[in-house]
């Protein structure tokens, strides 16, 4: 679909130009051919980007006419693209970690100052999953990695984001947080993971990389599996799994005062409403701290080393501190 809206006015202007002088093939030097130019939304603002171009002009060379661009230009953004690398960054960030919509991150960008229309942000987060899928991808990048390291310390986990749909099992290296292999299974069985930890060490052994350690959640299928497949090899369970099983019982004892907590905060819209009806500086105020009281019952803290009960506590003993300053002031005489 053809632009709308013109191009914003570049804020920021630069040259880039190629780091080969000379032709690979004959060794002469290379010629300067045109120079381009391409516009590029980044988070610092606008780009306008002079590319000089260089070609070899001799005739009997095999890059005759073949055109040399600035090296520079794939670490501003991705070819044909008119976004830089860091939005792209940043809206896989925002979509695989914080879990955010489409329309929720076009608002943000828009607050950031980068023109960019709904449509662009889904295209992003599709260029995204393509960039990760192609690093996961790249083996001569991770068989590099792992000769270098000298050996590896497997993780082994299965992700079920829904009841009754399939298992998605991950094993990666602990020491390089690298993915190794990913395969939805069917079931959890000591066959089935025995079938997924033999094609793991299948991927390692050409590499002449060891395994020196495992760490999982303490099934006793994933223990059976690995004992199977790597006799000698230490397993030990997940230290997070571990301090949650742990601290199974400061859980629920901190869940049941969040529950608590939030019997108390009750009926906070029905007062935002009432305020809407009276739009006043003292009104908006307080609309102010119900905001922060809706946002606060539903920002989860993260067992074991987080616990939301607490998280909720200390936030709401900051709002109530903070009306009590304000009707401090107010009682107080005025001199």
């Amino acid at each position: 679909m053809a632009r709308r809206t013109p191009r914003p006015e570049a804020t920021h202007k630069r040259t880039l130009i190629p780091l080969k002088e000379h032709c690979e093939q004959c060794g002469q030097p290379l010629s300067v051919s045109n120079h381009g130019h391409r516009s590029v939304a980044t988070l610092s603002g606008q780009w306008r980007f002079t590319l000089v171009i260089r070609q070899c002009i001799q005739s009997d060379c095999p890059n005759y006419h073949k055109r040399q661009r600035p090296e520079e230009e794939g670490r501003w953004a991705l070819p044909h693209g008119e976004f830089g690398l860091d939005i792209i960054a940043l809206i896989g960030q925002w979509r695989f970690r914080e879990h955010r919509s489409v329309p929720e991150m076009h608002q943000a960008l828009q607050a950031r100052g980068v023109t960019i229309a709904l449509r662009s942000v889904t295209h992003l987060m599709h260029r995204y999953e393509e960039l990760v899928a192609l690093r996961i991808a790249d083996q001569e990048r991770i068989k590099a990695r792992r000769q270098q390291q000298g050996h590896v310390m497997l993780a082994l986990d299965g992700l079920q984001p829904d009841v009754g749909h399939e298992v998605l099992w991950v094993v990666r290296d602990c020491l390089s947080e690298e993915i190794l292999l990913a395969r939805p299974l069917l079931s959890s069985t000591q066959g089935d993971l025995t079938a997924l930890l033999t094609e793991v060490k299948q991927v390692l052994e050409p590499w002449k990389v060891p395994v020196t350690g495992v760490i999982s959640d303490g099934e006793e299928t994933i223990g059976s599996a690995v004992a199977f497949v790597f006799p000698d090899v230490p397993h030990q369970r997940c230290q997070f799994h571990y301090l949650k099983d742990a601290t199974k019982p400061l859980y629920e004892a901190d869940r049941n005062a969040k529950t608590a907590l939030k019997k108390q905060l009750r009926g906070v819209r029905p007062i935002e409403r009432a305020l809407e009806e009276h739009p006043t500086p003292e009104n908006e105020a307080i609309r102010g701290y119900c905001l922060t009281v809706r946002a606060s019952l539903t920002d989860d803290g993260r067992s074991p080393l987080d616990a939301p009960g607490l998280r909720l506590y200390e936030r709401v003993s900051q709002i109530s501190d903070s009306i009590g300053r304000v009707q401090e002031k107010k009682d107080s005489p005025r001199r």
